[in-house]
């Protein structure tokens, strides 16, 4: 279970910094107040829903 909520954050914070080589001038609608409050819902729910999902995976031990 561990290793699924690790891996969705680390897949979120790899989302989260992929516009980073894009122009200075889309960074403010890229990195938007909204979006990041988004992004940090995800950080939250996106754990529990990758739980839900893989739960007989990790229930048999990643077998």
């Amino acid at each position: 279970m561990a290793a699924s909520v690790l891996a969705t954050w680390a897949a979120l914070i790899v989302l989260l910094l992929a516009p980073a080589p894009l122009p200075e001038q889309w960074r403010y609608y890229i990195y938007s107040p909204a979006s990041v409050g988004l992004w940090m819902f995800a950080m939250f729910v996106a754990p529990i829903v990758v739980c839900a999902v893989k739960w007989p995976w990790i229930k048999s031990g990643g077998r």
